[in-house]
């Protein structure tokens, strides 16, 4: 066992040789050697030579109760001490798998009650498609297989999930797009529609929906899957007209409606959910991340009345996983959610630290010629970089003017992502005012790196 965790050029070395990175050029990251990350404690995390960094992500949009919970480990001690492990195949259960789902289910909008467990955001979808396409055939309209999503949407890595994404730099690793799969436009007002309102471009991209379904045939469509908002393809919030027209053409058409909360639930929008921050009635709902705050790996799938009373005369359901409901991530994940209800971390978000961290972001904007648009909702934000303002002018994908602004910021003590041109933010759900300060501070100083290098 690795016990020298000061010598980084070892652990670099061994790291390269052996572990194969998530979303890295393998043969660049070796060059360059790994990050190594060895202590949390609430919104920061150490690296091995004891430098200290605030996660503006909270681990990967997930870490709502901040590292370092000691009752999340006591939790999962205790818990694997009385059953380490069962599954909830052939009719088993574990009191941990119940109690979950009966929580969620008390979460979640109105009609979510039946909760399928699954290890990860993208067994969540791929989980979707199957229940939806079941869902369908058991209707007696099995040529309702045609999922469409949107451009830049994020749904998982799964060969499965990465279809149902608009990623392209993800489909193009491999000719491996599923059939059955289509996409639409995505809202976002500052890059897509100028001469428009947001609330004209709102209508004009839900109503992409409808062209998409009429050229597809509706007799031919399954579903339409979202995010209330979309995070990995750059925190975008669509006009409060979107989804209420993509609802309307849901419903008009008989297409079911995913609403894929895995970044948005559990309080990062300032709801339990971001369903119920845009007034979406989604027939089923997958989540992540935030429902065990990262400790363990655990998702879920709610499933409405209209879908499950259909599964449920359907005999056999053949599907789930070996760590489907497994006791320990249970047990985390529901102790999570009592941690998140007590706190009142949802209203913190939504009533205190939310609007403050925005106003914090606008403020540094409003002077900050290298910003053009401040976006997002709750505890979730991007600063889309700009070369210039007015008029609006781009940087070249070529010029990674997003990348040079995350590095600076990393090496300066601050976690941030570069998505495109944005730099985006998704900090724990515990951040305080001063942290949001000194987040703050830090960005600055990395705006204005990031201008000089380009010599704004």
């Amino acid at each position: 066992m690795l016990r020298n965790f000061a010598d980084t050029a070892a652990l670099q070395s061994l790291d390269a040789a052996h572990h194969v990175h998530s979303f890295a050029d393998p043969k660049a990251l070796a060059q360059k050697g790994a990050r190594i990350i060895t202590q949390g404690k609430g919104c920061y995390v150490w690296d091995n030579e004891g430098n200290r960094l605030l996660d503006g992500m909270a681990g990967l949009w997930c870490v709502a109760v901040g590292y370092g919970r000691q009752e999340l480990s006591d939790i999962a001690a205790r818990q694997m001490t009385e059953l380490a492990y069962y599954n909830n195949h052939f009719g088993t259960s574990t009191p941990q798998m119940i109690e979950l789902a009966e929580k969620i289910a008390r979460l979640t909008p109105d009609g979510l009650d039946h909760i399928l467990f699954a290890n990860s955001g993208s067994e969540a979808n791929d989980t979707i498609v199957r229940l939806v396409r079941r869902y369908w055939m058991l209707q007696g309209k099995p040529t309702r297989q045609t999922f469409i999503g949107r451009d830049l949407g994020y749904h998982g890595s799964t060969l499965c999930a990465v279809s149902l994404g608009g990623m392209s730099h993800m489909h193009g690793m491999a000719p491996e797009m599923l059939p059955g799969f289509a996409h639409i436009m995505h809202p976002h007002h500052y890059l897509l529609g100028d001469g428009l309102t947001r609330e004209e471009f709102g209508l004009k991209a839900a109503r992409a929906l409808e062209e998409k379904i009429l050229e597809l045939g509706p007799d031919n469509v399954a579903a339409f899957i979202g995010e209330p908002l979309q995070g990995a393809g750059g925190v975008i919030d669509p006009p409060s007209t979107y989804w209420p027209e993509i609802q309307r053409i849901c419903r008009r058409y008989d297409i079911l409606l995913v609403a894929d909360e895995v970044i948005c639930g559990f309080g990062r929008t300032g709801e339990w959910f971001g369903s119920q921050l845009y007034g979406i009635q989604p027939d089923l709902m997958p989540m992540a991340k935030g429902l065990s705050s990262g400790y363990l790996p655990i998702a879920a799938v709610a499933v409405g009345a209209k879908v499950f009373d259909v599964l449920n005369e359907g005999g056999l359901l053949a599907h789930g996983f070996t760590y489907s409901g497994h006791p320990v991530a249970c047990a985390v994940a529901s102790a999570n959610i009592d941690i998140i209800a007590n706190e009142g971390l949802v209203d913190r978000v939504r009533e205190d630290v939310g609007p403050y961290f925005h106003q914090s972001l606008r403020q540094l904007a409003d002077s900050h010629p290298l910003v053009g648009e401040v976006r997002g909702v709750g505890l979730v934000a991007a600063l889309h970089l700009v070369r210039d303002r007015a008029p609006k002018t781009f940087f070249a994908p070529e010029q990674q003017a997003a990348i040079h602004c995350r590095e600076t910021l990393w090496d300066n003590g601050l976690i941030a992502r570069a998505v495109g041109q944005a730099i985006v933010l998704s900090p724990p759900l515990v951040i305080t005012r001063a942290e949001i300060d000194e987040m703050v501070d830090k960005l600055k100083a990395g705006l204005d790196a990031t201008a000089a290098a380009f010599v704004i």
